[in-house]
């Protein structure tokens, strides 16, 4: 399709980006030789390739910023669920945990089996989650294929740190406190 019958078929010009490339001129001599006629337009800015890359890489990290933060109060919020369940757990398991402690169980080794149950209940949680999400991922990364998003990049590191503090918030003092409750 020639550039005529593009004019003629979309009369209206809404180009967001306009990429110019032009043999035998510098970079820098093309770069002032647009920004001088384009000078009119305020709205129109322009870049090099590698102030192009870097503001695009801006939205991208912006938008994983705000992705992070999202997953962050997700796991706070699934926390507070875990610690009220476990509560809820504790003050229904009164009789239970008085029958283990008459039959010789300590408060110290009540407390540790509490934890440990938060602890098991929090990281197979979590495991569930990042698994779900992984698959959620690969097929949305799958279904975006052909629009160019060819790679799928799991961040293993920062899902075993979200793991780990999954497991760590659980056994906070709140945690302490909730399993030292005289029975």
């Amino acid at each position: 399709m020639s550039i005529f019958h593009v004019r003629a078929l979309y009369t209206e010009q809404l180009d967001t980006f306009v990429m110019v490339k032009e043999r035998g001129c510098l970079p820098g001599e093309l770069q002032r030789a647009v920004a001088s006629a384009v000078e009119a337009y305020p709205n129109v800015e322009v870049q090099d390739q590698a102030a192009f890359r870097e503001k695009q890489a801006g939205f991208i990290d912006q938008l994983l910023g705000l992705v992070t933060a999202l997953l962050l109060f997700a796991v706070l919020i699934a926390l507070f669920g875990i610690v009220n369940t476990l509560g809820l757990s504790i003050f229904e398991r009164t009789h239970e945990i008085g029958l283990l402690r008459a039959v010789g169980m300590t408060r110290t080794q009540v407390r540790s089996m509490i934890r440990w149950e938060s602890v098991i209940i929090a990281v197979f949680g979590a495991l569930l989650g990042i698994a779900i999400g992984i698959f959620f991922g690969y097929a949305l990364q799958q279904a975006l294929k052909t629009e160019g998003l060819t790679e799928l990049e799991i961040p293993g590191v920062q899902l075993f740190v979200y793991l780990i503090l999954a497991a760590w918030r659980v056994c906070s003092p709140r945690c302490s406190r909730a399993s030292s409750r005289e029975v």
